[in-house]
């Protein structure tokens, strides 16, 4: 009876568990350069785990049934055994190869999808700029000039180049199909290369928590053909109304809206915080930066003098 309830309770945990992993487990099932790689390290480094855990288990048993206690007379010393430095020498390099072979293989791994995947090396990338405020996403496409909310649509066998950034707290993109995940803060832009090999809908999310409308940061990313693309683009620029910024402004402080898409770009008059307008300057407008500009150098000569003075 107590063997059933150990096995009932088991096969709940595990199901509970699996059932709380779904997305994440997505990483195993890669449809981009990028995600391949981080796939295929992820799964090296599970066997080696499980190799190294095969061998010690294995030991383990062998020394219990070994050296168990037996039946004997109870003035009987056990004979007095000297250290082998051999045996000492092993089992403190391998430990040591084992950190080396794992962080030579993580450094790899971490340069290789930092950058443009070497497949489409000599490809322009598509830059998105992907910025997140409470709870949502907005996607703008400079090169086409338009926009989209709470879903990306990105042509295959092109490299695509996202550049993040927030108008609220620090969240973190994430299309596990694709690409690992990066931090997208307020004051600066983080860059994040990915491809798509496989036309098909891959989910997208917030991997950092930053309040109470976080489970809600979901998106999809539509891999479409290059000519399923440039036919919604073309739809996009026929059909779709114009971002203005009384618009993108109530945007921001709705905390839930479903997609939508836009003509234009709130990049025209809320840049990115890159550049120029990178820092505490973020969402300042162009005459404001100009303005600011003028008064530094009307103001340098002054000071220039005065520090002469003293």
């Amino acid at each position: 009876m107590k063997l059933k309830w150990l096995f009932l309770s088991l096969t709940l945990a595990l199901s509970t568990v699996l059932a709380g992993c779904e997305q994440s487990l997505l990483i195993l099932d890669p449809k981009g350069p990028q995600a391949k790689t981080l796939s295929d390290t992820i799964i090296f480094s599970i066997l080696m785990m499980t190799g190294i855990l095969l061998v010690v288990y294995v030991l383990y048993t062998y020394m219990l049934v070994k050296y168990r206690a037996s039946k004997l007379d109870d003035d009987y010393e056990p004979p007095h055994e000297e250290g082998n430095k051999w045996l000492e020498l092993i089992w403190t390099l391998i430990p040591v190869v084992i950190v080396i072979v794992l962080s030579v293989v993580t450094v790899r791994t971490t340069s290789d999808v930092e950058s443009t995947p070497s497949a489409y090396a000599n490809e322009k990338a598509l830059v998105i700029y992907a910025s997140s405020s409470n709870w949502k996403w907005h996607f703008s496409y400079p090169e086409e000039g338009i926009e989209t909310v709470n879903y990306v649509n990105i042509p295959t066998d092109r490299p695509i180049e996202f550049r993040l950034y927030s108008y609220g707290p620090i969240t973190s993109f994430w299309i596990p199909q694709l690409a690992g995940q990066k931090y997208a803060m307020s004051d600066m832009v983080t860059t994040i290369h990915l491809a798509a090999d496989t036309p098909g809908s891959y989910i997208g999310k917030n991997s950092n928590f930053s309040g109470e409308g976080f489970a809600h940061m979901e998106f999809e990313a539509q891999a479409m053909t290059t000519k399923d693309y440039e036919e919604w683009v073309q739809d996009v620029k026929a059909t779709a109304p114009q971002l203005t910024k009384t618009e993108f402004d109530e945007l921001l402080t709705t905390p839930h809206v479903g997609r939508k898409t836009y003509t234009s770009t709130h990049l025209e008059f809320s840049p990115a915080p890159e550049g120029e307008h990178a820092g505490h300057q973020h969402g300042t407008n162009s005459a404001e930066i100009e303005h600011a500009k003028q008064e530094r150098s009307t103001d340098a000569p002054n000071d220039t003098v005065h520090a002469h003075a003293q």
